[in-house]
């Protein structure tokens, strides 16, 4: 039972991730800043999950020991992760692409999960994340387009990437320690202050109360700050407190197959024949890196291999 309810709150997490995409992709359309509308989401989820702290009465004393990693979790996401995930959504034109070189985090969180939790990897799991990845691609094929910032915007999804690996190995360190409610909460705490700034001043620069006082403003902001802010990261803590790092970060391959089907329910986004097989495939690869099908270890089938 524990398993089932790990795996509905890791499915949910990505689930509210990959609308997130489309979400922030009709603020970054209206022309409304990055540095506006993501200092709002994380402080007003933070106030939120303060509330839910309060009432459930979870203790949300600090260790003075876990104070420079709850800074630095903070630091990866929402900090470096969401600013460059959003920029990258800008800079690309596409959040189907953008969703897509996020589904790359698994790859990373193999190799981080293994090298500083001592996690345990198979063959199956490796053959798994290849079969989701060739439906990834078969789902998200597009063309770049004529934006002169597509590969930078590229490379700055990498950088989020790599800030979501840290954050998740820093979760995992702080899992056993505390409720995840209130590892978000302090996380998003600290991730407005590190925002203040940029807040201040590029996000104020060209403020409209006519725009930025609107529904459609407001609508997506609220979706993110409430469904893929407080919900999707305590879910995926969780997640991550049950499953490790290279395991629940296999999940974030769904991410570009919900953003693809969001976009197609809402009309953002057409798909094609070849596309919805890419979906079947990609979550068959997913179902097979979760399945116990062997008990050997991939580094302990390498060690014997070489002796």
């Amino acid at each position: 039972m524990e398993k089932v309810k790990t795996y509905v709150a890791a499915v949910l997490a990505i689930l509210f991730w990959g609308l997130s995409f489309i979400w922030s992709n009709r603020l970054v359309v209206q022309g409304i800043p990055v540095e506006y509308f993501l200092p709002i989401r994380i402080f007003f989820a933070a106030v939120l999950l303060l509330i839910f702290n309060i009432i459930s009465g979870y203790s949300m004393r600090i260790r003075r020991h876990d104070m420079f990693t709850f800074f630095l979790l903070a630091a990866c996401e929402p900090f470096i992760y969401f600013f460059c995930e959003t920029y990258g959504i800008q800079f690309t034109g596409s959040p189907t692409i953008s969703s897509l070189v996020i589904a790359s985090t698994p790859v990373v969180a193999i190799f981080a999960g293994v090298i500083f939790f001592k996690e345990h990897i198979t063959w199956q799991h490796i053959v798994g994340m290849a079969i989701c990845l060739v439906g990834l691609i078969m789902v998200t094929r597009a063309s770049r387009g004529d934006s002169r910032l597509f590969y930078f915007g590229l490379a700055v999804l990498v950088l989020a990437v790599i800030a979501e690996v840290a954050y998740a190995s820093f979760t995992k360190a702080l899992s056993d320690g505390y409720k995840p409610s209130v590892i978000v909460m302090y996380q998003f705490f600290i991730g407005s202050v590190f925002f203040l700034p940029l807040f201040l001043t590029r996000g104020m620069e060209h403020y409209t109360p006519e725009v930025y006082n609107a529904w459609g403003f407001w609508e997506p902001v609220l979706c993110l700050a409430v469904l893929c802010s407080c919900v999707a990261f305590v879910l995926w803590a969780y997640a991550i407190g049950k499953l490790g790092v290279a395991k629940s970060s296999i999940f974030q391959a769904l991410n570009p197959v919900v953003t693809a089907l969001a976009g197609f329910v809402l009309g953002d986004e057409v798909l094609h024949g070849g596309q919805w097989v890419g979906l079947g495939i990609a979550v068959l690869g997913v179902v097979l890196t979760q399945l116990d099908l062997g008990k050997k270890n991939l580094l302990e089938g390498l060690i014997r291999h070489k002796q």
